[in-house]
């Protein structure tokens, strides 16, 4: 009976084992590097803005209004004088915090969901993907901006709009994974070795389909962020004058003829930010398929 569980044990694992060959898959996609090293680059400055940032993000100086670029104002100042470099390094940390609460949720929605669909089976997957396919029906971004404005503009209804209808898809995926796991003969080991259904599902299912939830989640982000930028840019994610970079494009639009650099300093960075993502995940993707 122990050598039954080793055995199950030792199958859920192996992807852990296998880290360094991944990580050296990683290493030879010259793509997946590039966008490694933005993504790291975005996150190490999202974590020191308070430090790295020239001036006060949220400071208004009408005598300083729409200059250009100078030794204290890096990238000029906008329609308010406040410093752009300063919003844009500001941005990311918002962006990122922002994409991570939104995936977060997401995710702790559609991961139990979907497996104990795909685990469960019977009449539990049956309702359950009855349930999935209304959502997938749906047009997603449209329900969520519905959502988001039927309830009062702020970062907080943006998250929980976006994820409430977001995670269906996923949950989808997961529970396609879980049911390809359960069919794998090391699952019937598991059970052999009378593994209750939580060890099964977590110790098993889960860590084995844990490296295609990562990509998932790489993928997923740059979208993210985007649809945040989106909803912000709108008035119904976060609100003036917080740095975020869909603020400061909805703050811009009004000067986009006379300043275009307005709205191009963060197009551009939510352009790079979401290409970077996607090329790590792509990375992630094909080094672990291989």
């Amino acid at each position: 009976m122990m050598q039954v569980k080793t055995q199950a044990i030792k199958r859920s694992n192996a992807w852990f084992h296998s880290s360094d060959g991944i990580i050296n898959r990683i290493l030879t996609q010259k793509a997946a590097v590039f966008g490694f090293v933005i993504v790291a680059l975005i996150i190490i400055i999202a974590i020191t803005a308070s430090v790295i940032a020239p001036n006060d993000p949220l400071k208004v100086n009408m005598s300083m209004r729409l200059k250009g670029p100078s030794s204290l104002y890096w990238l000029g100042t906008d329609n308010l004088g406040r410093c752009i470099a300063s919003r844009l390094i500001w941005g990311a940390r918002m962006s990122l915090i922002y994409s991570m609460c939104v995936l977060g949720l997401m995710m702790a929605i559609s991961i139990p969901i979907g497996l104990l669909s795909g685990y469960a089976g019977g009449r539990i997957d049956t309702f359950i993907m009855r349930t999935i396919d209304i959502f997938l029906s749906l047009p997603t971004f449209l329900m969520a901006l519905a959502i988001a404005g039927m309830l009062e503009p702020s970062v907080k209804n943006m998250i929980i709009a976006m994820a409430s209808v977001w995670w269906a898809p996923y949950a989808r995926i997961i529970r396609g994974m879980a049911m390809q796991i359960k069919q794998q003969d090391f699952m019937l080991a598991a059970k052999a070795a009378a593994c209750t259904h939580s060890q099964i599902i977590f110790r098993h299912i889960l860590r084995n389909i844990a490296p295609s939830i990562i990509v998932m989640a790489t993928l997923e982000i740059g979208s993210i962020i985007l649809a945040i930028a989106s909803f912000s840019f709108i008035g119904l994610g976060a609100q003036p004058p917080t740095p975020e970079w869909g603020v400061m494009l909805s703050d811009s639009k009004e000067f986009m003829q006379t300043q275009p650099q307005l709205m191009i300093y963060p197009g551009v960075a939510i352009m790079i930010t979401v290409m970077a993502f996607n090329l790590l995940g792509e990375g992630l993707k094909n080094a672990i398929q291989n």
